[in-house]
């Protein structure tokens, strides 16, 4: 069997979010696990609303969660080639060109839906006589429609399982606009063909654009790649995603302190019958990979899901890993690795690593209640001078412990918020030989 070829196809026209990353993830795993080739295909064909940022945003995307393509391809780079496929498919008869307004057509819907009937395009194009075709093209242009055969469309869907879609049912789909623009469906059916491309992973909302796609793809020699149609997502609540997406860009959610392996662990099983479980690596989620395992239902996707994995990951991460993201929050070469250390576990966001350094470095102020006070003012004459070392802590507390009775909560919590002015944090044993600066308040 050959090794698989994938394509994750944004459209630069805007940054990629949540639902894309879907698509994105499932067919890079896909590839990755076969030993195949995973391309990046821009599909930039809407010249007035395709722009190099959103480009250069998908791409920066893209590397921050680990996945690397094999090569990158531009359609801008292809009109030679659809052009040429547009010529085959008029000589085989499968092209015609239409000259209805936009408004004519909304009519032809509304009464065909009126009526009861399914809006399909009733191909009045293939009625007319050639000096009628000439005199609308001259006056209003000319857009061109694929001339589908009305039969069923079938495929076994890596996901949904059989489909069949009877193609006297949906309108012979417009393949190139009156002004040239070659369009999504006409475009990628070509370079999936030219590219090899032998699976197709994408949202459920594409299921007629397979249907007509596979049509398209015979009628220019080639042989369709097996496809699966994932569940769309959902809100929290089960209300439509779609609205929000917007606010659920990957460049939001990083800058929100999202770690990208957090993200992709819960990408890779939502909406699948396995549970989410945070990956060590790429690698992982590649041999965990299982598209059978993923249904039909709508996916409810809850960004507050992503906090937990967030920590985890960062709880889990070695100094080294993370050690120019530790620099630039501030925090001095010469303390980093042990201030990793200490607090890795308790740090929500990776920002929150400056916090810990910030109270490290010039101290906090104390949070002690009033029951509390007379026992905080006697331990801390107890409390040996700094500098001080791993076993301080421990060393104190028993000593305080000894003096007053206090045992657990009622003797640590105190003496915890007496330092740091927080009541959860990392081990003291760890914390308090980083602690440059006494209490304040």
């Amino acid at each position: 069997m050959s090794a698989p070829v994938t394509r994750f196809a944004p459209s630069p026209t805007g940054y990629i979010h949540v639902g894309n990353l879907r698509s994105a993830l499932m067919n890079f795993l896909i590839a990755r696990q076969g030993g195949g080739t995973f391309i990046l295909r821009l599909d930039d064909t809407d010249r007035e609303r395709s722009r190099q940022e959103y480009a250069d945003g998908i791409m920066e995307d893209l590397e921050w969660l680990g996945l690397t393509w094999d090569r990158v391809e531009r359609q801008s780079d292809r009109l030679g080639r659809y052009a040429e496929a547009a010529d085959s498919l008029r000589a085989a008869g499968r092209f015609y060109p239409c000259y209805e307004t936009p408004g004519e057509l909304d009519l032809k819907r509304k009464k065909l839906l009126n009526m009861g009937r399914p809006p399909v395009y009733d191909r009045a194009a293939l009625k007319l006589e050639p000096d009628e075709r000439a005199r609308l093209a001259a006056e209003r242009g000319e857009y061109w429609r694929f001339l589908l055969d009305q039969q069923r469309i079938e495929w076994t869907d890596g996901i949904l399982g059989p489909i069949s879609i009877d193609a006297a049912s949906i309108s012979d789909p417009v393949l190139i606009r009156a002004d040239g623009q070659v369009l999504y469906t006409f475009a990628s059916s070509v370079d999936d063909i030219d590219m090899g491309v032998t699976h197709i992973v994408r949202g459920a909302d594409h299921v007629t654009n397979t249907a007509t796609q596979i049509q398209i793809m015979r009628a220019l020699g080639g042989t369709p790649p097996a496809f699966a149609h994932h569940s769309l997502l959902t809100g929290a609540d089960g209300e439509a995603l779609s609205k929000r997406l917007g606010t659920l860009s990957i460049r939001d959610l990083r800058a929100r302190g999202v770690e990208a392996m957090a993200l992709v662990s819960l990408m890779a099983r939502l909406g699948s019958a396995r549970p989410v479980e945070l990956a060590g690596s790429i690698d992982d989620l590649v041999a965990g990979f299982d598209i059978a395992t993923f249904g039909a239902a709508p996916t409810r996707f809850d960004a507050d899901d992503l906090w937990p994995l967030t920590r985890a990951h960062l709880g889990r991460q070695p100094h080294a890993a993370v050690a120019a993201r530790v620099a630039a929050e501030g925090v001095p070469d010469a303390v980093a690795p042990a201030l990793w250390q200490a607090v890795r576990e308790n740090l929500g966001t990776m920002t929150d690593i400056g916090g810990w350094w910030q109270l490290c470095r010039d101290g906090a102020v104390s949070d002690i209640a009033p029951e509390d006070a007379d026992f905080v003012q006697g331990a801390l004459a107890m409390l040996p001078p700094q500098p001080w070392d791993g076993a301080t802590w421990g060393a104190w507390t028993e000593a305080v412990k000894a003096a007053t009775g206090r045992k657990g909560k009622a003797l640590f919590l105190p003496l915890r918020k007496a330092l740091t002015g927080r009541g959860d944090g990392p081990d003291m044993g760890a914390l308090m030989p980083l602690l440059h600066q006494p209490r304040r308040g």
